[in-house]
């Protein structure tokens, strides 16, 4: 799946690295992987169901900065709009898509695993998808930087994605439990990693 979007992307696109560029725009379309501040794990999915609460499809966090499962595509929200190799304003809404699974980084009021004080953090649908699945950007410029940590605000509850700091035992043994949690702490700080950024046809 991967390799097809990179073969698909390269018709239109100039895919850029981030150890090219490391001050460039976060941009629509962009596939990348998200550093948590305070952990240093990358947000993670694989085919393994949460075993109480919702049912779906687990997110998680790991150390591993080559797992292909730590793969994320920016798409526009839900009733919107983002064009390919457009910059992700401070401010506006996106959901985050699985590349290897194509469930999209999910939330609701269901508690998290773990840490029940939490909200669950999922992947969910495919084809479908919901409000649910919108995440705004909170950012301190104008539009998001490869180089800044942002906060991803979940639409539907106004709860923060974050690490919690505990982790899985078996069957995802040393995996981290991603959440969603009410105030924005350092937990709750992510940065661009390894990534391939679009940037439009039309650039300079």
């Amino acid at each position: 799946m991967f390799s097809e979007f990179l073969v698909v992307a390269a018709s239109y696109f100039v895919a850029v690295n981030t150890s090219q560029i490391s001050d460039g725009f976060v941009t629509c379309g962009s596939v990348l992987k998200l550093k948590n501040n305070e952990e240093g794990v990358r947000l993670h999915s694989h085919d393994v169901k949460y075993g109480s609460g919702s049912g779906q499809q687990s997110v998680t966090a790991v150390q591993d900065g080559d797992d292909v499962n730590s793969h994320w595509q920016i798409l526009a929200p839900m009733e919107g709009t983002c064009k390919r190799g457009e910059p992700v304003k401070c401010g506006s809404k996106i959901r985050l898509k699985h590349l290897t699974t194509n469930c999209h980084l999910h939330s609701h009021l269901f508690a998290a695993p773990l840490t029940k004080e939490n909200q669950e953090v999922s992947c969910f649908g495919s084809d479908e998808s919901d409000s649910g699945d919108n995440w705004v950007v909170v950012c301190s410029s104008d539009a998001w930087l490869r180089k800044d940590a942002v906060k991803l605000k979940h639409e539907d509850t106004d709860k923060f994605l974050a690490i919690s700091g505990k982790q899985y035992g078996r069957p995802i043994s040393g995996q981290y439990e991603v959440v969603a949690i009410s105030t924005s702490k350092n937990a709750a700080l992510w940065k661009t990693a390894e990534g391939i950024f679009m940037v439009g046809s039309d650039t300079p």
